[in-house]
């Protein structure tokens, strides 16, 4: 692990202050992202700037939603009596992230800025885009069995968040507020904060250089207290989704109003299905729909050799997740 320097931000205005001066600086919360890669000489970073002090905590809900601020643990978050109860799939995703040492540790903010686990990205024996831009991307044809296969390019088949929680943000129209070194503060819905690949897969978000984020804001909705988060993985705990899906539905009368879809561990990003919404909405909450649903929502999928079997996965997933929430 490379020397280096470590120093305490009083306020946003000196954290991002010190990033404008110090671009190669890294903000720090609990770390647990970016100590490993720093441990892996993946990541080099001469000064860590700890923003723990910062007035970004807080778990409200307001007129507008829930409001959750970007320092709040994981762990806080997902045993929140209201988000249990007004937001079950936010709570379940994150309660079914990592492990609890982890949790009690990872902030919100960190969560959503994790990188990928794609192993030639955290491999610096190999090439690799999003590294070194324009080295190449040996999952093309290589090990590519737990890489996404929506939205992809020739860049890169890396799932870029590999997380839980922005899935759900993702499904519920959650928007990120971020400021910047002047203090200024912008809004950006978390569907517009992740890029996809194309052919610079090393800018994976609209973050700019030393913007922190603030908050998070989740509009509530019929569908955001009828949901759930379900996750498929390799084995029960400490592993990242093969498939999972996040869904909230209004179920009237048998009939659905309204829905929400959103999977993870087959995107290029967390990955909104407005197609399978539009199957869903107006349609009965029967099997049929579901399938149809789960179909267009993979319709578009990509998948290289290994990973050929995520598409069926994830059909099944959304489908056993729709039948969960419709009851």
């Amino acid at each position: 692990m490379n020397n280096f320097s470590y120093t305490q931000a009083g306020s946003a205005k000196e954290a991002t202050g010190i990033r404008k001066d110090k671009p190669q600086a890294a903000y720090i919360a609990g770390g647990t992202t970016l100590l490993d890669l720093m441990k892996a000489n993946l990541e080099e970073h001469p000064l860590l700037v700890d923003i723990n002090v910062l007035p970004f905590k807080g778990l409200e809900q307001t007129k507008d939603g829930l409001r959750i601020g970007a320092l709040e643990r994981m762990s806080d978050v997902g045993e929140n009596a209201l988000v249990k109860q007004q937001f079950p799939a936010i709570s379940e995703s994150l309660l079914l992230a990592a492990s609890p040492q982890l949790r009690n540790m990872a902030s919100i903010g960190g969560n959503i800025l994790q990188r990928t686990r794609c192993g030639y990205f955290r491999d610096a024996a190999f090439p690799c885009n999003k590294r070194v831009p324009g080295s190449g991307c040996p999952a093309q044809q290589g090990d590519n069995h737990n890489l996404a296969i929506l939205g992809v390019s020739e860049a890169c088949i890396a799932t870029s968040y590999p997380g839980d929680l922005s899935v759900a943000l993702a499904a519920f129209d959650a928007v990120l507020t971020l400021e910047n070194a002047k203090g200024k503060q912008r809004r950006v819905p978390i569907t517009e904060f992740y890029l996809l690949p194309g052919k610079t897969p090393h800018i994976e978000t609209v973050l700019e250089p030393g913007e922190l984020i603030v908050s998070i804001l989740v509009p509530a909705g019929a569908y955001t207290q009828r949901s759930t988060y379900l996750k498929v993985r390799e084995r029960s705990s400490y592993a990242y989704a093969l498939t999972s899906a996040a869904v909230g539905l209004d179920v009237q009368g048998g009939s659905i109003r309204s829905a929400r879809v959103a999977l993870g561990g087959v995107g290029a990003q967390p990955w909104r299905s407005r197609e399978a919404e539009q199957i869903l909405t107006g349609a009965p909450a029967t099997e049929a729909t579901f399938r149809a649903a789960a179909a267009a929502a993979l319709r578009g999928a990509q998948p290289r050799e290994h990973n050929r079997f995520k598409v069926e996965l994830a059909q099944n997933t959304l489908v056993q997740a729709l039948q969960k929430v419709a009851g």
